[in-house]
């Protein structure tokens, strides 16, 4: 008796091209008209109930009840990075064109470790056009990671592997007779700590250098702690720089940096999270001068260049270094002369993934689209956005910025006169919290020198100045009425 052949394609592809069709209209509605939608708002209670305690689906209910749950269920309560008014952490918003590139990347679904095939060579070309705006070497290596923390371990990896003076990969840190040290500022992504002890350098190994009034290194400082640490019998390896720090989106003197790097013999990486994009633009390059002289650097595509998540990059500038630290040959993956493995797996020897999806199509069409002129006007605007929020907190009486602004973080708080200083983080803490939650606009918190701050990271190609404008009288009115109801409270 012959048996029924199962597959997951549709039944009726007419049925399922309708649905896709509603899905897409639906979503474009969605996007079309994020500003009439609060920029967050909380799940109810109900929602929150049916997520997490909906049994396991054994039976299959149909595509149609599938999307029917996420509209009810998922699509009205994301943490709003796509709103004009979400200024939080430093999360990007994705594009309409960057999302059918990762429908169209799915659709055809390639596995990205190489292949003789279009879609590597689109991650290939990718790599070279970045490797060409960040001042690196045409010979220079790069490959295309999860997120900017994974591409900075990725980076410290090669950092350890090239000076640990021995053959780490074959050896382990147990064979090393000193410890390798690393060295940074106390303003640096916490990426650093989690990579230090991913790679089993541990975060004793760690120097968080003190920063200077502007956040940026102590350049003497840093070079007294390398030289002490080779006094005491420890083996300095790397200084990672940073390029828009997360705090305040300082940058450090990157060419001092390098040359002091050169001097001592150590490795240079920079974080450049969403700083290093600042090269694209001719104004705001020279912020971020000396970045062309790393040995390796991180950015992300889905922060600055505004794509959906997940992309971001690593550039190393010697490729033999760079595919030193992970190549591993097998005989199953071998390189044939022709066919669908010709030309071997690249991408596989730069980093520790073998499968990976298609995320390079989303940036490859974005920079085709639109074009890299376009993306550095709108960093631009971003930054000019960040300085004239900045001036109106300088200007106004019951305001108080918190650290420079020399980029795109902007810091401050509310801080009317006659308020104790005590009071004004658990009050600036609330105000956060109350724009949050009335779906204004969704900024985010940091401390900066035991000062709680409403911290506005602006990487938002939505955002407009009213956006801004609405923000102000926000934080303004919450705090006045925050300070009325204490007021009653007490008398």
């Amino acid at each position: 008796m012959k048996t029924e052949e199962l597959t997951l394609d549709p039944a009726n592809w007419e049925d399922f091209r309708s649905l896709a069709h509603q899905m897409t209209d639906d979503i474009l509605d969605y996007l079309s008209t994020l500003r009439s939608r609060p920029a967050w708002q909380p799940m109810p209670e109900g929602v929150r109930a049916r997520l997490q305690t909906e049994p396991v689906p054994f039976v299959g209910q149909g595509e149609q009840a599938a999307y029917r749950a996420f509209v009810e269920d998922v699509l009205p309560y994301p943490n709003g990075n796509i709103h004009p008014r979400f200024f939080g952490w430093v999360q990007g918003n994705g594009t309409p064109l960057g999302m059918m590139a990762d429908m169209l990347g799915a659709a055809i679904n390639p596995h990205m470790a190489g292949f003789n095939q279009a879609p590597a060579l689109v991650e290939a070309q990718v790599i070279r056009w970045f490797t060409q705006l960040m001042g690196f070497p045409e010979s220079a290596s790069g490959v295309l990671a999860l997120g900017g923390s994974m591409a900075n371990v990725l980076g410290l990896a090669i950092a350890r592997n090239a000076h640990a003076g021995f053959d780490i990969r074959a050896e382990g840190l147990l064979q090393s007779k000193s410890r390798l040290m690393v060295y940074t500022s106390t303003e640096t992504h916490r990426w650093i700590v989690k990579g230090m002890e991913f790679l089993g350098l541990g975060r004793n190994s760690l120097r968080r250098i003190p920063v200077q009034p502007d956040f940026q290194v102590d350049i003497k400082l840093l070079r007294e702690a390398i030289r002490q640490d080779r006094r005491d019998g420890h083996l300095p390896i790397c200084v990672v720089g940073n390029a828009g720090t997360v705090n305040t989106a300082a940058t450090d003197n990157l060419q001092e940096l390098a040359a002091l790097c050169r001097e001592e013999k150590l490795w240079f990486h920079v974080d450049g999270a969403f700083g290093a994009l600042a090269r694209l633009s001719d104004r705001l390059r020279p912020i971020v001068a000396g970045i062309e002289e790393a040995d390796s650097m991180a950015f992300d595509f889905h922060k600055w260049m505004y794509q959906p998540f997940d992309v971001a990059c690593l550039l190393v500038r010697d490729r033999k270094i760079h595919e030193a630290s992970f190549s591993n040959p097998a005989s199953y993956l071998a390189s044939m002369s022709r066919g669908v493995i010709a030309g071997g797996l690249p991408f596989a020897e730069l980093s520790m993934d073998l499968t990976r999806n298609f995320r390079a199509l989303k940036v490859w069409m974005g920079m085709k689209a639109h074009g890299v002129d376009m993306f550095a006007k709108l960093i631009e605007q971003n930054v000019d956005q960040a300085q004239r929020l900045a001036q109106c907190v300088r200007e106004h009486p019951e305001l108080e910025l918190l650290a420079p602004a020399p980029l795109n973080i902007v810091c401050f708080r509310f801080a009317p006169a006659g308020v104790e200083e005590d009071q004004l983080n658990s009050l600036n803490e609330e105000i956060l919290l109350q724009l949050q939650e009335s779906g204004i606009a969704v900024p985010s918190s940091t401390v900066i020198q035991g000062r709680f701050a409403i911290r506005c990271a602006i990487v938002n190609h939505r955002s407009r100045w009213e956006d801004f404008e609405i923000l102000i009288a926000a934080v303004v009115r919450l705090g006045n009425e925050l300070l009325i109801q204490a007021a009653r409270t007490t008398a």
